[in-house]
């Protein structure tokens, strides 16, 4: 039998690094949907794809 020593490093790094992706993703998801929701161009191209894109896929909106 042998004894294999833990590196806790590489455990709590991954872990750090997987917090830190998920809550960049978290952050990049509210930008998105308040550009989106707030878009204010030519005829509202953003907004009404997203509105289209929830309804195809039968989530209410209203």
């Amino acid at each position: 039998m042998s004894t294999q020593a833990l590196d806790r490093s590489q455990g709590f790094a991954g872990v750090t690094t997987r917090t830190v992706a998920a809550l960049l993703m978290a952050v990049a998801g509210v930008v998105l949907l308040y550009a989106v929701g707030f878009a204010a161009g030519s005829g509202d191209v953003l907004h009404n794809a997203a509105h289209d894109t929830r309804h195809a896929a039968v989530f209410p909106c209203h």
